[in-house]
């Protein structure tokens, strides 16, 4: 397992349509387990293929209950509405507002090519609609309503008490 780089606003390949994925190769299982690490890494909820410059249907997600992988996904139901504060690995130290589905269901195939269903709300469904957009060379910054913000992040509570110890 590796830590890819990601790859930021402005970089032609996050504006290209992403590859249907046929079967899964030794190449495709070291993607998808490079792209958890770098995901976890860099401290995201989410991430694409296309954000690691890897033009092909993967979408890997954690919004704390364990990763899913989907690969080819699709969205197949939504309903209501959520308007908060969105990010993106490919955007460092930016958010904005935008308004997506409250309810996302998907369908996809997991790391085995088993096809699956899953329901999600929320930061969930929030982060659905996001990583698949990236497969089609979308970024949320083409939906923010107003401007984009910088953002701080806070040190974790680790590194905190690290820094007391010294």
């Amino acid at each position: 397992m590796a830590i890819r780089n990601l790859r930021y606003q402005g970089d032609p390949i996050l504006n290209k349509k992403a590859k249907v994925v046929k079967e899964i190769t030794p190449r495709v299982s070291q993607l998808i387990d490079d792209m958890l690490d770098t995901m976890y890494e860099a401290n995201g909820v989410g991430l694409a293929a296309p954000q690691v410059g890897i033009l092909k249907r993967i979408v890997v997600i954690d919004v704390g209950e364990g990763p899913y992988v989907f690969i080819n996904p699709e969205i197949i139901a939504t309903d209501g509405e959520q308007t908060g504060d969105e990010g993106c690995l490919s955007v460092p130290g930016k958010c904005g507002v935008v308004t997506r589905p409250n309810y996302v269901k998907a369908k996809a195939f997991d790391k085995d090519m088993n096809p699956f269903e899953v329901e999600g709300t929320e930061l969930f469904a929030r982060a659905m609609c996001h990583e698949f957009d990236h497969l089609d060379g979308h970024l949320y910054t083409e939906l923010v309503e107003g401007p984009l913000r910088d953002v701080t992040y806070e040190p974790e509570e680790e590194e905190m008490e690290k820094g007391d110890e010294e």
